[in-house]
């Protein structure tokens, strides 16, 4: 996307990531990126990497960008857009939001109608271009604004849009995931340290494990169920971790976490 310039307000890790994933998908270069954040100073140092240019204001990267993608803490969005809806609200600018638990309605209330707005979760996979990018499906996007959203975004993430309500529980299951995914890893792990193997070969196998899992579900949509049951030889030795699983309620202490997150 030869001349589109991507601006992030905010750029702590999930900005990062998402600037790394593409840059390195070849979806725009580093100097089509620009960035501002509390402290110019990690600002400068954080950008380096990809070439991008560093900003002093959120007012420069909206003057600077054609998509901006709104990346701070959620209790600051407002704080930092609103001074600037005008900037926001041109025809030429979309905003991309990344903030939890901001929806449309949010935006609505503090930038004109006119303003063009799409709010998403993305997860820090996205770094190396195997992300999901949860969306709410209502947005103020123009038809060619929302080509230019796929466009830049279905290259290094799965786009799953979702209704308003779904956004949060969407974004927990993915946003969160990862980490419950990266517990997961390092206990294949240990247990595999555990019985003598080397702790670089164990997390390659944990880790290629997942990733091929994933993939194959996402390739066949078959479901989970119908896929441990394909691994399960009646009196094998994967049943019996499965029944070790079940008596330690694996399934209900992810449960559990997704209803700490979500409340």
């Amino acid at each position: 996307m030869s001349n589109l310039t991507v601006g992030f307000v905010g750029y702590g890790n999930m900005a990062q990531a998402i600037a790394k994933g593409l840059v390195d998908a070849g979806v725009v270069r580093g100097k089509q990126i620009v960035a501002c954040a509390g402290h110019f100073d990690k600002l400068q140092e954080a950008t380096r990497s990809l070439g991008a240019r560093p900003l002093h204001s959120a007012a420069e990267v909206a003057a600077a960008a054609d998509v901006v993608i709104v990346a701070v803490k959620p209790y600051l969005v407002e704080q930092l857009c609103a001074p600037i809806a005008n900037e926001l609200s041109n025809d030429s600018t979309f905003v991309v939001s990344i903030a939890a638990g901001f929806t449309l309605e949010r935006f609505s209330s503090f930038l004109p109608e006119q303003a063009h707005v799409v709010c998403t979760i993305p997860n820090t996979p996205i770094a190396v271009g195997q992300g999901v990018l949860v969306t709410e499906s209502r947005d103020t996007l123009t038809d060619d604004q929302r080509e230019v959203f796929t466009s830049l975004f279905s290259n290094i993430a799965l786009i799953e849009r979702v209704d308003s309500n779904q956004l949060s529980i969407g974004g927990t299951i993915a946003g969160c995931g990862p980490a419950y995914a990266a517990i997961f890893i390092e206990a294949l792990a240990d247990a595999g340290v555990k019985h003598g193997l080397q702790r670089a070969s164990a997390y390659r196998l944990a880790a290629k494990m997942v990733q091929g899992t994933g993939a194959l579900n996402i390739a066949t949509g078959t479901i989970p169920a119908a896929m441990k049951d394909a691994v399960c030889s009646p009196g094998g030795t994967t049943i019996k971790g499965v029944a070790a699983l079940e008596r330690h309620a694996f399934r209900g202490a992810v449960i559990h976490a997704i209803d700490a997150v979500e409340g």
